[in-house]
């Protein structure tokens, strides 16, 4: 198989850069600087064990790459991005007659639970992938993953109904890649478990880091506020005791000199892309929430507050916790 990775900043070259290096056929789909700087130098990924400089073939776009019938489409942009390129790669025909929409699986590499759902209304296979890769990319043509033994742990697996053999496949080639790739029936369990963790990004964007008291108090509103909103729903969620097993000891985080580790909100906070993608994290449980029934003022008040971040250009610590805090009572009601 040929992995066509849409979206190769921290997650997607990461996922791109080690099934390469492992001798997986890979393109890696980017734009602007960064597309430019992989093709001037190669992806350098930045690992525990030091960094590598891959020539890997790269695309701008749907309309630089032939698609053949063996190619898997990894979907590694930001939920705000996915419809439209969902729609660009789906309508692309491929070798042998049909469109990509119609024969190729395409898996959604992301945090947030809707891109499954938008990428089945527009491709007859769809597998979800919950994403367990601290990684980073800040500079066009780099990529740091900091994890190690394994850089990352990927658990996949077919969204709807369906075989899971391809999703097999694509595990056996993430696991010679140096990932933990378990298949499971459930991968939206393990999604929604992941997007509760992922409540904490905003905190860390907005206020620059989540590391003071007010802001793990802040977190750990947002989480409970997440945790009801979810039980009301009656949606199911792996723990967070789940998901450190699954990393434990196996994909650890080994700071490098000079490279913290920072979610994906505060990382597209601080390169300043003008978009952000709260709104399919804490977003998604202000809207089930309103939906169900549970009051959601931490997770509205963090979705907010990113919005205007990203409105008024600010960078990672515009705002305080307290400043959070101080909105969030001020809007409660009496």
């Amino acid at each position: 198989m040929r992995y066509i990775v849409i979206g190769a900043g921290a997650v997607g070259g990461s996922i791109g850069g080690r099934l390469h290096e492992s001798g997986r056929p890979v393109v890696l789909v980017a734009r602007g600087a960064h597309a430019d700087a992989l093709r001037a130098q190669g992806l350098r990924l930045t690992l525990p064990t030091g960094t590598l400089t891959l020539d890997v073939p790269v695309a701008t776009g749907p309309e630089d790459v032939e698609l053949r019938e063996d190619d898997v489409l990894v979907l590694a942009v930001k939920t705000q991005d996915s419809v439209a390129a969902l729609d660009a790669w789906a309508a692309r025909p491929v070798a042998g007659g049909g469109t990509a929409g119609e024969r190729l699986p395409v898996v959604c590499a992301q945090n947030g639970v809707e891109n499954e759902r938008l990428a089945l209304r527009r491709f007859g296979e769809v597998h979800g992938m919950c994403v367990v890769l601290p990684s980073s990319h800040l500079t066009p043509g780099e990529v740091v993953a900091p994890c190690g033994p394994y850089t990352g742990a990927l658990v996949l697996g077919r969204y709807g109904p369906g075989p899971d053999g391809t999703a097999r496949r694509i595990a056996g080639d993430l696991e010679k890649s140096c990932f933990l790739a378990p298949v499971v029936t459930d991968v939206m369990r393990w999604k929604y478990g992941k997007l509760l963790g992922n409540l904490a990004n905003a905190v860390e964007a907005v206020c620059g880091s989540a590391a003071d008291a007010a802001a793990q108090d802040l977190i750990a509103r947002a989480k409970a506020e997440g945790t009801a909103v979810l039980d009301a729903a009656g949606i199911a969620y792996a723990s967070g005791a789940e998901i450190t097993r699954l990393r434990s000891g196996t994909v650890e985080v080994q700071p490098l000199p000079g490279e913290p580790t920072r979610s994906s909100t505060w990382q597209s906070l601080a390169r300043g892309t003008g978009s952000i993608e709260t709104d399919h994290l804490n977003g998604e449980i202000v809207l089930l929430g309103r939906t169900h029934g549970v009051p959601t003022p931490v997770n509205a008040a963090l979705a907010a507050a990113a919005r205007e971040s990203v409105l008024l250009g600010r960078e990672p610590g515009g705002l305080t916790a307290e400043d959070l805090i101080r909105r969030i009572d001020t809007a409660a009601p009496a």
